[in-house]
């Protein structure tokens, strides 16, 4: 008997130690996954924060909450399962839903960009952003959780379906083993993400509460966060639009290839292959990406603006002409 019950233990034992070691490979697979996605967790950490400015302070943790949540739901329910689905009925379709992704991240980019440099406001021609969003009620707040789940419903899909090629090109094989380490990815993609925003949107209330402490070094340390923060959210937006372009050109680049087609991936890849040093590779590749995105991104913003925004267009000019 106690040598069934000590065979029993040993059994035990080693099927702990193999536990254990899956769960360090699924850990270490699901690290790997995440960061391979990691110029789109920067872009969606970089835009996310723009959706809680002029929000009440006392509002801006709640609604962070509810767009992680959001986050997280649309990850677990609609796109862990659809992915995992085309990569097993139709591989070849991973390939063309992160060229869209792509694609819609470089009209994002180049489209802030026309916006900036047009003097104009992106979205709803009536909205005035200039009027805090706390001003305009409990509306504008519902508007701003809606509005930032939507735009993580686009980048959260290009991060899951990233690391999802990540672990088919690491071997990653089988279904289930896939959807485990999604699920892992997912969980540790959007925890990073929104407690970086969190982080961010709350330093100015950090520097405030360090500005009322009677230490002179305190009160130096809190108004310098105070005075920061909106040059701080202001590159955020800058590291953001650049993201967009530069993932989302990389995307269309990579994916080409991965379509078979080389006309550019081809000269751009040895061209980075007889480049010596890493850093200056990386470089070349990136400052090509974003060339790429801003084309690309350049060519669809103008047709959106020539076929979709005509009626602005035109009611502009009804307006100016009722004026004369």
């Amino acid at each position: 008997m106690a040598g069934g019950l000590a065979a029993l233990f040993d059994d035990i034992a080693a099927l702990a130690k193999v536990a254990a070691a899956s769960v360090d490979d699924i850990g270490v697979a699901a690290g790997k996954a995440s960061a391979k996605a990691a110029g789109v967790v920067i872009d969606d950490t970089a835009v996310t924060p723009a959706y809680v400015r002029g929000l009440a302070a006392n509002r801006e943790l709640p609604i962070i909450k509810r767009i992680a949540i959001g986050s997280l739901r649309n990850k677990l329910l609609f796109i862990i399962p659809i992915a995992l689905l085309l990569n097993a009925i139709l591989p070849i379709a991973v390939d063309i839903i992160l060229m869209f992704g792509g694609a819609y991240l470089c009209f994002e980019g180049a489209e802030k960009i026309y916006h900036k440099v047009a003097h104009k406001t992106p979205g709803d021609k009536h909205s005035d952003p200039e009027v805090p969003a706390v001003m305009k009620g409990p509306e504008a707040e519902e508007a701003t959780v809606k509005g930032a789940i939507r735009t993580d419903l686009i980048l959260s899909a290009e991060i899951m379906v990233i690391s999802l090629k990540g672990l088919i090109d690491d071997g990653n094989d089988g279904f289930f083993r896939q959807a485990i380490i999604l699920i892992v990815v997912a969980f540790l993609i959007t925890a990073v993400v929104y407690g970086i925003v969190a982080l961010i949107v709350k330093m100015d209330d950090v520097g405030l509460k360090l500005a009322e402490q009677e230490s002179e070094a305190s009160q130096k340390t809190g108004r310098a966060l105070v005075a920061a923060m909106p040059k701080v959210l202001n590159w955020l937006t800058i590291i953001g639009t650049a993201a967009m372009l530069w993932v989302g050109g990389h995307i269309i680049l990579v994916g080409t290839h991965e379509l078979g087609w080389d006309g550019i991936y081809g000269p751009v890849h040895d061209i980075e292959e007889n480049i010596s040093n890493g850093a200056l590779a990386w470089l070349f590749n990136t400052g090509v990406s974003a060339i790429i995105g801003l084309i690309v991104g350049g060519i669809i913003t103008a047709v959106v603006l020539r076929f979709f925004h005509s009626d602005d267009h035109d009611e502009s000019h009804d307006g100016t002409a009722a004026a004369h």
